[in-house]
């Protein structure tokens, strides 16, 4: 399934390495497939989707690099300073954030910007997108967690959380997502949006990842990878993955397990084989690759894995915040009536908005 496997990473040195990863023995091996040197400043932020690769850079530039070809596939200039975070929606959609306070909304067809939100009043340090494709979440340095309707592009709903949180995540399932403020990380409850749970980690958390719906893979600013059962609130194991601090993890589902990803400031990107039980024990390592530079973050590139796509026009107006839960929690999907679609088909005519002005 995974044959075609690829790991992307980030660097301070203003290289992205890319490489190709065989997972058909018992001891996987990275062969380098390429170095770019196309940004001019440190890389602070990689995403994948089944086609493209996507670095961004405290140039305040966006990279792209077609996986299929294997070719650089040119730059997106739109942000004004460092990109912060960039995330796919299926194969349509990319989102990015930066500390221009901006979320640009761009498709992969054309690679033009859809839609420019200013999201916040000062930085965007994280947004994450809900499994429906109908809303995003993101968080800045303004001390606000903030949803978006991406059908309309305009603020959902807006809750000050009165201190700066640096990543925020959904769940798979997307009942709940996780905000982490330095070393803290806060459940949500998707219907309430209210805290439902704590956990704080030893040092600054710098990455998580959902294993499943309940556990979380947390790396912070030391050698050491947690996981936590956030239902329970409990660690449930720790190893050592690095010599030096962890920057960045990923995971992805095989067969019968589960592979976890880590880069880190030691050079290594580190390849882990996690089997999903009762009681979690700490992962066995698979294969690992020196790319002597250090690391900032981390993608995993999977031609074959399937996602969802976000397709499905706008139908009825949901109007409160109840209802918008509601259609989540029945469909996964949100549905409300919109005057401008992001996430639509594009083949579709759009009707434009009599007047020409924006309300506010």
């Amino acid at each position: 399934m995974a044959a075609g496997l690829g790991l992307i990473a980030g660097s301070y040195e203003q290289i992205a390495f890319g490489y190709r990863v065989k997972t058909d023995e018992k001891e996987w091996t990275a062969k380098a497939e390429f170095t770019h040197h196309a940004h001019t400043a440190s890389i602070s932020a990689a995403a994948a989707s089944e086609r493209f690769v996507v670095t961004g850079s405290k140039d305040e530039t966006i990279q792209l690099y077609d996986m299929k070809k294997r070719v650089e596939h040119g730059a997106l200039l739109h942000h004004d300073g460092t990109i912060t975070c960039l995330e796919f929606y299926g194969t349509s959609h990319l989102l990015s954030g930066g500390e221009d306070g901006l979320i640009c909304v761009w498709s992969t067809k054309k690679w033009e910007c859809l839609k420019s939100i200013k999201a916040h009043q000062g930085h965007v340090t994280s947004l994450s997108v809900h499994p429906s494709g109908k809303l995003a979440l993101s968080v800045g340095t303004d001390k606000t967690l903030r949803t978006w309707n991406l059908i309309n592009g305009r603020s959902a709903f807006i809750k000050n959380i009165k201190q700066n949180a640096h990543i925020v995540r959904w769940s798979p399932d997307g009942d709940k997502y996780v905000a982490v403020v330095n070393d803290k990380v806060n459940v949500y409850d998707l219907e309430t949006a209210s805290v439902i749970g704590t956990v704080t980690n030893t040092k600054r958390i710098s990455s998580v990842k959902f294993i499943n719906n309940s556990v979380l893979a947390i790396a912070g600013d030391d050698e050491f990878v947690r996981l936590c059962d956030l239902s329970k609130e409990e660690w449930v194991c720790e190893f050592k993955a690095h010599e030096t601090r962890v920057k960045a993890i990923d995971s992805f589902m095989m067969e019968d397990f589960c592979a976890l990803v880590t880069a880190s400031n030691d050079g290594f990107i580190k390849m882990w084989k996690l089997h999903l039980q009762e009681e979690l024990e700490s992962p066995t390592l698979l294969g690992e690759v020196n790319t002597t530079a250090r690391l900032t973050c981390l993608a995993v590139w999977r031609p074959s894995s399937v996602q969802q796509t976000a397709e499905e026009p706008a139908a009825e107006a949901t109007t409160s915040k109840g209802k918008l839960i509601q259609e989540l929690s029945k469909t996964k999907r949100v549905r409300i009536a919109a005057e401008v679609v992001i996430l639509e088909d594009e083949s579709k005519p759009k009707k434009k908005k009599k007047g020409g002005g924006k309300g506010k």
